[in-house]
């Protein structure tokens, strides 16, 4: 063909179909398998790329949706984002990522400038959201998902682990192991998963009458989980066990134990981290935490997204998915668990 601009009626030309079956393929929407095989193969042909700005206009639908992320130093999050993104993509939409910090100004300032976009959905990762960004997100009729973070009320749709019982499971471990001086580096307690895993594992030592743990907050930081491990293990009754927040910090933690005050891990303290990132399986940490159900999230999210996309009227929903606490040797294993 000549220089001039491919069109799908070029396409549907060729294909031997209809404008509107060139249309329905490139827009997701139902066409036989002999329509799609065709209008692809044309387009191949003849270098067609369809305009996703025009299809927008007419169908109302970008099919963009916004991955608004608070930080990426937690190496949950790169997994995570990567795992959402395939999913995304495999049902054919587009992703648009924003990192918004975790300070309410920079997730307000990312979610204002979102407000411009014309796109179909939001999935927020470990970010929070004020009443007034909720509330203009429902006006504008933008479903939001939070991944790995829960919110009062139920303006948005929540998927999370069940962080409560994951709590609880790290608790009964190091009770069984015979640990009586238990400390816990806690995940941020501005965020429901850390207030969540906290309450859960301050609960069930309670249940059983164990000593009350000394808590600190860790701020989701590695700096400021070393800093609490030292404080710990400065005072007059070090812990002989610290449950930490999430893995990011417990490799700090261990890192300040084994190198810094020359303790062996678990011999002198068995540390238990929260979400068994890739690296929690190096030999270099060896560590006993509890997985988040990463792929099971993913699609709860994405599926809970989209059926709120198709479905404007549908409602939210809260949903929780239980992990296993996976034993490795940063943590003196109980007799009897495998």
């Amino acid at each position: 063909m000549s220089d001039a601009k491919v069109t799908s009626l070029d396409v549907a030309r060729l294909a031997g179909v209809s404008q509107s079956a060139v249309s329905r393929v490139f827009s997701g929407a139902s066409a036989s398998q002999t329509t799609i095989a065709k209008v692809r193969a044309a387009a191949e042909q003849l270098g067609y790329r369809p305009n996703s700005l025009a299809r927008a206009m007419i169908t109302g639908k970008s099919r963009i949706i916004a991955l608004v992320v608070a930080y990426l130093d937690n190496q949950f999050y790169p997994v995570a984002i990567e795992r959402l993104s395939q999913a995304l993509q495999a049902r054919d939409y587009h992703i648009l990522l924003l990192m918004a910090g975790n300070s309410p100004e920079g997730i307000d300032h990312v979610m204002q400038e979102l407000m411009s976009y014309q796109i179909d959905g939001i999935i927020t990762a470990s970010v929070a959201m004020s009443s007034d960004l909720t509330d203009r997100c429902a006006a504008l009729g933008i479903p939001v998902v939070m991944f790995n973070r829960g919110q009062d009320g139920t303006a948005h749709s929540s998927v999370t682990s069940a962080n409560v019982e994951g709590g609880r499971k790290v608790a009964e471990f190091l009770l069984a192991g015979g640990h009586g001086r238990i400390a816990h580096i806690a995940g941020w307690q501005g965020s429901s998963t850390g207030r969540d895993r906290t309450r859960g594992f301050l609960a069930a030592l309670e249940e059983v009458g164990a000593p009350a743990p000394q808590v600190i907050d860790g701020m989701y930081t590695r700096e400021a989980a070393a800093e609490a491990a030292r404080t710990l293990m400065a005072g007059p009754t070090p812990p002989d066990a610290i449950f930490v927040g999430n893995d990011h910090m417990a490799f700090a933690v261990m890192d300040v134990l084994r190198f810094e005050l020359g303790l062996s891990v678990p011999q002198d303290v068995s540390v238990v981290g929260y979400d068994d990132v890739p690296m929690a399986a190096w030999p270099a940490y060896d560590l006993t935490t509890l997985r988040q159900p990463l792929n099971r999230m993913v699609e709860a999210t994405v599926a809970t997204l989209l059926a709120e996309i198709d479905d404007p009227d549908r409602g939210t929903e809260k949903v929780e998915i239980a992990g296993p606490l996976v034993l490795r040797g940063s943590a003196r294993i109980p007799q009897g668990w495998t």
